[in-house]
């Protein structure tokens, strides 16, 4: 792996992690949108061997964006990271062709790691599943799975939840809870 295009509208933290990969020998392609990404794409004249996507950008997911640099780069890795891990967006990741997902926060040994493995292996090891998630980590994967089912629309989903919306919106704002 020599090339790797990062897509995330932190600037602050594309430039952090663009230095630390650039260390470890790495090119880096940088890109604040996933509109700007596809162009990044277009005018690299080296291959591009890897692609890390923020699951949040500017307020619309990184999910949607998956198809499209799927189709541009069909056997190209996408690692997926985001802050707010749930395990509805990381199965739908997987389905969109995304080939790992990894939360936040992670260090480049980790983001390396999982763009190096095969799509079938987890670069973290999963919970134990005989140790039940807590209440509030149950709340918040239902919440995610909600959200998901009505496309990311806050208000949709707080009708469906028959919750307000600003309740919801602050439900949404914390950080979900380990397991």
């Amino acid at each position: 792996m020599t090339h790797l295009l990062l897509i995330d509208d932190d600037e602050a933290f594309l430039s952090m992690l663009s230095r630390v990969l650039q260390r470890k020998g790495l090119s880096i392609s940088l890109a604040v949108s996933p509109e700007r990404a596809l162009e990044v794409i277009s005018e690299t004249p080296q291959p591009i061997d890897g692609i890390v996507l923020d699951l949040n950008l500017g307020g619309c997911s990184g999910l949607k964006w998956i198809p499209a640099l799927r189709e541009k780069l069909p056997d190209t890795p996408i690692l997926v990271l985001t802050g707010y891990a749930s395990i509805t967006t990381a199965v739908d990741a997987i389905k969109l062709g995304a080939t790992q997902y990894l939360a936040k926060p992670a260090d480049a040994d980790s983001i390396l790691a999982a763009l190096q493995a095969d799509s079938t292996t987890s670069p973290t090891a999963p919970a134990d599943p005989a140790t039940p998630m807590s209440l509030k980590r149950l709340t918040w994967e239902h919440l995610q799975r909600v959200l998901n089912e009505n496309d990311g629309n806050v208000s949709a989903t707080a009708r469906a939840l028959n919750m307000h919306r600003r309740t919801l919106q602050r439900m949404l704002a914390k950080r979900p809870v380990a397991r």
